[in-house]
C-alpha cells in the first residue's frame, strides 16, 4: 500500500557486507523492502561506492555523513568534507545505478551554525 521498509547499514554487526545486505533484501522477494544506505557508516569496514554498485536499485534512500577512519570509533563522525569519504566516488556510483531519490545529511550532534555549514557542504558535494 505504498509503504517501503528500508534497512540501514549501522554498526550492529548485522549485514556486514554489501553482498550480505543484498541477499537479505532479496530474500523477502518484495519490492517493499530496500536499503537506506548510509555512506559514513560503511567507511570503517568498506567502500561506500562498492556498496552502492552492489546494492544498486535496492537503495531507496541515502544518508550522507563523513567519518575519520583514523579515529575508528563513533567519535570519528565529523562534519561533511572533513573526513575520509570519497564523495566523488559516491556521486559517480549513485549516478551509475541511476539513483534519483533523496540524499539526507545526517549530522550529529547539533551545534549552532551546523545546519548552515552542512547545507554549504552538501551544495559543494552535489554541485
Amino acid at each position: 500500500a505504498g509503504v517501503t521498509i528500508c534497512i540501514e547499514n549501522v554498526w550492529n554487526k548485522f549485514l556486514l557486507s554489501p553482498l550480505e545486505m543484498k541477499g537479505f533484501i532479496d530474500s523477502f522477494g518484495s519490492p517493499c523492502v530496500g536499503s537506506y544506505f548510509d555512506v559514513g557508516n560503511v567507511l570503517l569496514t568498506g567502500y561506500p561506492d562498492q556498496w552502492i554498485r552492489i546494492l544498486g536499485p535496492r537503495i531507496r534512500r541515502v544518508h550522507i555523513k563523513d567519518f575519520k577512519k583514523s579515529v575508528g570509533t563513533a567519535a570519528g563522525f565529523c562534519d561533511l568534507l572533513e573526513g575520509d569519504v570519497d564523495f566523488d566516488a559516491v556521486k559517480k556510483a549513485l549516478s551509475g545505478i541511476q539513483y534519483s531519490g533523496y540524499v539526507t545529511a545526517e549530522i550529529i550532534p547539533y551545534v549552532p551554525g551546523g545546519p548552515q555549514k552542512t547545507a554549504r557542504a552538501m551544495k559543494k558535494i552535489f554541485k
